[in-house]
């Protein structure tokens, strides 16, 4: 529940030696590279080392190589793999080549397959007419056209008035005609405006000699042959990948290797004869690193603490135990935490899944809840899913305390009976007192929440050193003070009938902290021992504070009632079950109660699963984070290849 912590370490060494220290990193997957640059104060002479990747290109077209020919490469163990980075690319590029003749001619198979069968499609339409091409392309007066005419057109060619407008149709199909006509050389632009006009869709004919029946049977007999190419083509590529599978496997794992490990180069600048390289290890990992360096002759390093090096941005490796981690998609989202800020996960962990669960309230809902989010990540591998089993679980929870199951509120009387000692269910949640007891729970949950909150936000302020947020912001001691004071005095004044809020408690614990929040600035400044404390102009400051001051009091206030949210969703899933039945008795009947039962469910289901996700969601973001998180921090991303197989 907290961020891990890490090193900077800078590596200084002659340039012969820089492949070695490239390998070890990348292989150590626990090297982070970063800009030397920002390690130095004087770069003057740093060069970077501009290389051409190698292996890009080679990786790139094996990949799409092995695609189209319909393989799926995957990373395998490189235990005795002996071949040099030469050996690697020469054994690559021949691979490279035979997939891609292999697939070229598969392709050119199936492109000529795919055009027979569209010529014994076309001649086909012009079958059983005694047609014979070969003595119509002898005619040198007329133009022959072959097309088919939509049925209506047909009727208006005898109405035309052209002695050259003449259809001859052969087959038919359900709404046109297929056929030819002929126009003298001459005739042929105005025969051609006249058919266009009547919507003629001219084929191109391929070129072809005999009757349709002859050319047919001829286009048949090729395409056996390219049917049997295709056979003999399909066999060679598999035998081929047979043969060379598990030899290419290693080598595409070794290249895809080089080629991440030659990103490294790109954070490498050279000084003079000498190589620098600058990154981030995690602390427990130096003593192997140092170790493995130490084996590399002609090389230097230095190694520092993070907390030392916060001018740049350490990054960061979050480190919880399994439950918590699932909601760490949810910080992603916000924003990592800076290297020297809690860690918000556990809070978000807690906050949401009992926040979902008072919400979501049932029982039998909660369970399908819980299998839905189950399923969405063993059969999708969606991250949400997971964030769902824990929360359709507290639902469950929640759902028995209600007596609700499916929206049947009566289902567990005796169960609630033998463990409570009640009449009937442990809470009626529509009932007068109840829904009071529901609106007070959420007020008071949400005080705890921006309590808890502003405790963080002064341990996450101190560890920054930002005094003046610990100490004179709305969420600081001072902002403490005042709003627990203010609180305490309204529940003690109003309900407990205790008068605490006389003028020492108004003054000390309510004025004060007002009076330290207004002047946060100059005040913050004088903690920094910043020379330059006192503002500009005083007027202007005053005037902007005291806006800034009404504003934050008026955000006390709307923040505590945000919470009110919680309790309504309660009230608001019991009045939606309430419908559903009214609707199912209105019904009436087994089987219509039973179907207006089931979608009422599913539907109540769907939408308050969705709405209530989007609510907490909102609560952790506005309502808790931004009172002591700023989640500016980047993702600690060492080295790594294979990175896909290992996250998984």
């Amino acid at each position: 529940m907290s961020v891990k912590p890490v090193k900077a370490i800078s590596i200084i060494g002659l340039m012969p030696e820089l492949d070695k220290v490239i390998q070890f990193c990348g292989e150590s997957q626990v090297f982070h590279p970063d800009d030397a640059m920002s390690f130095y104060s004087n770069t003057r002479n740093f060069i970077p080392l501009n290389v051409k990747n190698p292996y890009s290109a080679p990786l790139q077209s094996l990949r799409s190589a092995a695609d189209m020919a319909g393989f799926e490469l995957k990373f395998t163990g490189l235990e005795d793999f002996d071949a040099n980075d030469g050996e690697v690319v020469e054994y690559v590029e021949f691979l490279i080549s035979k997939l891609e003749k292999m697939v070229n001619d598969r392709l050119r198979c199936k492109q000529e397959k795919d055009s027979c069968l569209r010529k014994i499609e076309q001649v086909g339409h012009f079958v059983g007419n005694g047609l014979d091409f070969t003595e119509i392309s002898k005619c040198k007066y007329i133009t022959p056209a072959f097309g088919r005419l939509p049925k209506e057109s047909m009727d208006k060619i005898s109405r035309i008035d052209n002695p050259y407008i003449l259809f001859f149709p052969c087959t038919n199909d359900e709404t046109h005609c297929w056929g030819a006509y002929f126009a003298p050389i001459e005739k042929c632009h105005e025969v051609d405006r006249i058919f266009s006009s009547l919507y003629f869709e001219r084929l191109d004919i391929p070129d072809i000699a005999g009757t349709p029946e002859a050319c047919i049977e001829q286009l048949k007999k090729q395409l056996e042959q390219l049917d049997s190419e295709s056979k003999r083509l399909e066999k060679e590529i598999s035998a081929f990948w047979s043969a060379e599978k598990d030899k290419c496997m290693r080598y595409y794992t070794k290249l895809e290797e080089l080629d991440t490990f030659h990103a490294i180069r790109r954070y490498v600048y050279k000084y003079h004869k000498n190589f620098i390289l600058a990154g981030w290890i995690p602390a427990d990992k130096e003593k192997y690193f140092t170790e493995n360096l130490d084996k590399i002759s002609s090389i230097e390093y230095s190694i520092s603490d993070g907390k030392e090096e916060m001018k740049n941005s350490p990054p960061v490796i979050l480190k919880n135990p399994p439950f918590i981690r699932l909601y760490e998609f949810y910080v992603n989202m916000y924003g990592l935490p800076n290297y020297n800020e809690v860690d918000p996960t556990a809070i978000v962990a807690f906050t949401y899944t009992l926040f979902f669960g008072i919400m979501f309230g049932d029982m039998g809902q909660g369970f399908v809840v819980a299998l839905v989010g189950f399923l969405m990540w063993k059969l999708k591998k969606m991250e949400i899913g997971r964030i769902l089993i824990p929360c359709g679980i507290s639902g469950m929870i929640f759902g028995f305390l209600y007596g609700s199951v499916f929206g049947f509120e009566h289902v567990l009387d005796p169960v609630h009976h033998a463990l409570f000692g009640t009449q009937g269910k442990l809470m009626e949640v529509m009932e007068a007192d109840t829904i009071n007891m529901i609106i007070y729970a959420s007020v008071g949950l949400g005080v705890a929440t921006i309590v808890i909150s502003m405790i963080l936000n002064l341990i996450s302020s101190l560890k920054r050193r930002d005094y003046e947020s610990a100490f004179f912001g709305p969420n600081s001691i001072s902002g403490f003070v005042f709003y627990v004071s203010l609180v305490a005095g309204l529940v003690c004044t109003m309900f407990l009938n205790i008068p605490i809020m006389n003028t020492a408690y108004v003054i000390g614990l309510i004025i004060v902290p007002l009076i330290l929040m207004f002047m946060r600035e100059p005040l913050g400044r004088l903690c920094s021992k910043k020379k330059k404390w006192q503002p500009e102009k005083w007027g202007e400051y005053c005037t902007q504070s005291f806006f800034e001051l009404f504003e934050m009091c008026l955000s006390y206030v709307t923040n505590t009632m945000s919470f009110l949210r919680v309790g309504a969703y309660i009230l608001v899933h019991a009045g939606m079950m309430m419908v559903v039945f009214t609707l199912a008795n209105m019904v009436g009947g087994a089987v219509g109660y039973t179907i207006i039962v089931i979608v009422g469910n599913g539907v109540v289901m769907a939408l308050e699963a969705l709405l209530v996700a989007i609510q907490v969601l909102r609560l952790d973001y506005y309502e808790i984070f931004s009172r002591f998180y700023i989640g500016e921090g980047r993702q600690f991303n060492p080295i790594r290849a294979r990175r896909t197989e290992q996250n998984h």
